[in-house]
């Protein structure tokens, strides 16, 4: 009977071990949260979490990421994790309205130039991006 409670309580242990290691591979950021309270970031390699008190609340890419829309194609990226946390999960859509609105304010003298439209996008887009830790690297336009 003490053998098998000593044992169970091994194996609970080493459980709650295994469970509070966190590897974070590079070019990524953790968010993490403790109790509802304001995240804290894990940046690449091995943390120890609480298993019962922490939770990853977002697994931010540093790597450029690709999004297609009607008519092309914009590749993004997050600078600032800390403030990007917020809007994490809304950046597709936020990147995709940003484009359309953009696209919308585009002059039309330029409209023959995809590639200036496409510069011209994505100076408009890192405005309003750039103060939510975002940056829209390359904008590409599908021929018409």
């Amino acid at each position: 009977m003490l053998t098998t409670a000593l044992i169970a309580t091994t194996v609970l242990a080493f459980a709650f071990a295994m469970a509070s290691v966190r590897r974070i591979p590079e070019g990524q950021v953790y968010s993490v949260r403790r109790l509802g309270r304001g995240p804290a970031l894990l940046t690449a390699g091995t943390h120890v979490v609480l298993p019962v008190l922490d939770r990853v609340a977002h697994k931010i890419d540093l790597g450029g990421q690709v999004l297609r829309f009607e008519g092309g194609t914009v590749y993004w990226q997050v600078l600032e994790p800390e403030v990007a946390d917020e809007v994490i999960d809304e950046a597709p859509e936020l990147i995709r309205t940003n484009v359309v609105a953009a696209l919308r304010d585009a002059s039309t003298a330029h409209q023959a130039d995809r590639r200036a439209v496409g510069t011209q996008l994505k100076h408009a887009m890192n405005g309003s991006l750039r103060a939510r830790g975002m940056l829209v690297t390359r904008v590409e336009l599908d021929a018409a």
